[in-house]
């Protein structure tokens, strides 16, 4: 498959959304196209649930202009679903036909368990919180489903959203009314309360949707966040309250400058955040954790997973992940072989000598970063270090959290130990000074690996490291065929493993023929 387009009309209470993705040879997906109109539709069901023909005007106006700007990508096939305010509608059949009749186009109401199911299926396939509970907030229902091992195990789809609870409790009153967000808390407290499966249930909340997204940008502006990303952003409790105390404490005016609040959510902002609030202290949720991965993803992910053999795995997210950076920016896979054999006994040894504690956590960030090594290049060889932090540190990198992006950035971008402390300054506060000292330890082994496979031939067979009696250490690296550029290499950058060591390096190259008739002497 080569760059097939898909287009997808996405009708929901509060907004209504057009996107067109693209899929490359890798089963990567990018958004061409992402384009919405806050609709409200939400708005426009009485008291009988009847959507309204001004409602449905609403609808066809917008459907007639978005098919025609998706007739304009050469699309394989697309798909227009409807949700909340559509599937409530006592007259959902009639507007289904009048969608047909007017723009052409077949409107699929998506059931409120499919809903929850394709958001929840682009969670647990492209984050790596393997027990939680996720939320789909839109304009007129909330969906939460529990998984444990990334297995669903309970669902439910409420029949209120931000859009219907302003209406219910904020209608004609100011957007913070006190009064208003007290009775908005106890119903919406009451309302997750018939549901023993949340009730302290102790895992992560999982925020999907324009709200949960407005709630980590506003946090993140808030804290001059250093990085750039929502997906896998995680938020504390107090970090969740603080932000709904600063919407609360704010004027509508207030509110209209207020970074990372999109203006089209400014009045449904509150009632969102009671939701968000009052969930996480029913669950008793350690962190709310945002996906920028929602329902139209998981629809994607879900037609790739069974056209293909499982491109996107539930337990292979960040394994994955890095295979599609690897080919995306085209790094030798000879070279990148090698420099990770070489890491991984370079690290065993160290370890077995007792030379260096890694945990197990370390040890796959030593593989995917010797994968990754300087994938920088691609875009300039001069600063290829500058450029490798700044792609991984900076990208949505499905499975990985912030503080995991940027330590694979670390070290994919090691070079020396100047331009790592200038990276590592930007979150000094990130990680304690024993972890920066070993993020440092792993971009030196993986920069001495790459010195040692200079050639690109594989000529390293085996290494042993010995420590001598002028409190020195000798590394003895045996290797077939010729190393004149290993041992090269290898002496000129042997700084960065001495810095691991702590002590002075002598480094002795011997040839695997060699070797062989010391054994046999």
């Amino acid at each position: 498959m080569t760059n097939e387009r898909f287009g997808l009309i996405d009708v929901g209470s509060n907004t209504i959304r057009l996107v067109i993705f693209e899929m490359d040879e890798f089963q990567g997906v990018t958004e061409l196209q992402n384009i919405k109109t806050p609709a409200r539709l939400v708005q426009y069901l009485n008291d009988e649930k009847e959507m309204s023909q001004k409602g449905i005007d609403v609808l066809v106006t917008v459907l007639k202009s978005f098919t025609e700007i998706a007739e304009r990508y050469s699309i394989k096939d697309s798909k227009a679903i409807a949700t909340a305010a559509v599937r409530q509608s006592t007259n959902h059949s009639a507007i289904i036909e009048k969608v047909k009749e007017e723009v052409g186009l077949e409107l699929e109401l998506l059931p409120e368990e499919k809903e929850a199911y394709y958001g929840n299926y682009a969670v647990r396939h492209t984050m790596d919180i393997k027990d939680g509970i996720s939320i789909d907030i839109g304009g007129g229902s909330t969906e939460l489903t529990l998984y444990k091992d990334k297995e669903v195990l309970e669902m439910h789809s409420f029949p209120f959203g931000a859009v219907s609870l302003q209406q219910k409790f904020f209608n004609n009153k100011k957007h913070n009314d006190k009064k208003a967000i007290k009775e908005a808390r106890n119903w919406v407290k009451e309302q997750f309360k018939e549901y023993q499966w949340v009730i302290d249930a102790s895992v992560p909340l999982v925020g999907i949707g324009g709200s949960a997204r407005n709630y980590a940008e506003i946090n993140q502006r808030q804290i001059d966040y250093p990085i750039a990303g929502i997906h896998e952003y995680t938020m504390t409790p107090d970090e969740l309250t603080d932000t709904f105390d600063l919407l609360v404490d704010s004027s509508m005016k207030d509110l209209s400058s207020l970074d990372g609040l999109s203006s089209d959510r400014r009045d449904i902002i509150i009632p969102a955040g009671i939701v968000f609030t009052e969930l996480m202290d029913i669950m008793k949720a350690p962190d709310f954790s945002i996906s920028n991965r929602g329902l139209r993803e998981g629809i994607i992910l879900e037609r790739l997973n069974k056209e293909y053999k499982e491109p996107y795995d539930l337990y292979g997210v960040k394994r994955q992940t890095v295979q599609r950076l690897f080919k995306q920016y085209k790094i030798r896979p000879i070279s990148a072989h090698q420099r990770i054999l070489l890491a991984d006994q370079l690290i065993t040894m160290l370890k077995d000598k007792g030379l260096l504690s890694v945990e197990d956590e370390h040890l796959y960030l030593l593989h995917y970063g010797a994968t990754l090594y300087y994938l920088g290049s691609y875009i300039e060889d001069d600063s290829k270090s500058q450029h490798t932090f700044y792609i991984v540190s900076n990208t949505n990198l499905h499975g990985f959290n912030h503080k995991d992006r940027v330590r694979l950035a670390l070290i994919s971008s090691y070079k020396n130990r100047s331009l790592y402390k200038q990276y590592v300054k930007t979150v000094s506060d990130w990680f304690n000074d024993d972890e920066k000292d070993r993020l440092l330890y792993l971009g030196c082994i993986i920069k001495f690996a790459e010195a040692l496979s200079d050639s690109h031939v594989n000529f390293v067979k085996d290494m042993d490291i010995i420590e001598k009696d002028d409190d020195t250490f000798e590394l003895t690296v045996t290797y077939s065929g010729d190393a004149i550029a290993e041992e090269y290499r290898a002496n000129k950058h042997k700084n960065h493993l001495e810095r691991v060591l702590g002590k002075p390096l002598t480094i002795i190259f011997q040839s695997e023929a060699h070797q062989a008739s010391k054994t046999e002497g």
